[in-house]
């Protein structure tokens, strides 16, 4: 087992299921300690945190609903308190408007939901905690963006999308030049990655992410864990500032 980032207090907002999930188990594997975050499951957020543990680390749970604003500015607080300081924050939770309940929602509803959970939140925690991070010498922020944000893609969820994450990517480079050089900050832009919608995906659609995607395959959650495993650790300490396309070589 890699132990490069034994000793690293870190935050994987998001965490309960998906990326988020297989982003907390990498670093837990890579020696840091995690902080596991959901919306409301602490039952699910408890079941990952165990396994955090199991694989030699510290992990505690924390739950906040990223769509109030008062519960986010605590979320920062008792991140940041609970093992006295961060030096990782991975801002990867977003509103699911693809499956369930979320995806019944009108398109002015996702537009709202996916504003105030994947922008202003991402926005105003991360500027937060940077400047804790920077008056504590160091640390290391990671956002989550889409590949086709920059690129545009058809229907209401390209349009929803593109419009949020769009959003985020942009941010990121600018809260990276006002943190440097203390503070690194970065974000991960996935494609085609097979969480819960894509499991369930028709056909066609399993036929497009082949025919689209270089390599020929979805992308797993695991394969996004390690570019953020390697994002927050020593050896990208030259990297700030950047979006890094999770795509299997798609290049549009």
């Amino acid at each position: 087992m890699t132990t490069s980032l034994r000793g690293l207090r870190s935050i994987v907002l998001g965490s309960t299921s998906g990326i988020g999930r297989a982003v907390a188990l990498a670093l837990a594997e890579a020696g840091a300690d995690v902080i596991v975050h959901g919306r409301r499951s602490r039952s699910e957020a408890e079941r990952v945190s165990s396994l955090c543990r199991d694989r030699g680390v510290k992990s505690s749970v924390l739950i906040s609903d990223l769509s109030d604003r008062d519960a986010g500015d605590r979320l920062v607080d008792e991140a940041w308190n609970l093992w006295g300081g961060l030096d990782s924050w991975l801002h990867l939770a977003g509103a699911d408007t693809l499956t369930g309940s979320g995806a019944q929602l009108s398109f002015d509803e996702k537009l709202d939901l996916l504003l105030s959970v994947d922008v202003i939140s991402a926005i105003r925690l991360c500027r937060a905690i940077g400047c804790k991070m920077k008056e504590a010498g160091g640390g290391s922020i990671v956002t989550i963006g889409w590949d086709q944000a920059e690129t545009g893609m058809e229907g209401d969820s390209g349009e929803l999308f593109s419009a949020a994450k769009g959003s985020v990517m942009a941010f990121t480079r600018s809260l990276s030049l006002s943190l440097a050089p203390t503070v690194r900050v970065n974000c991960v832009a996935p494609g085609w990655i097979k969480t819960a919608w894509g499991s369930g995906a028709s056909q066609d659609w399993h036929d497009r992410v082949v025919r689209e995607t270089p390599l020929q395959r979805w992308g797993t959650p695991e394969d996004v864990a390690d570019v953020c495993r390697f994002l927050v650790g020593p050896e990208a300490k030259f990297l700030t500032g950047q979006v890094v396309r999770v795509n299997g070589g798609v290049v549009r």
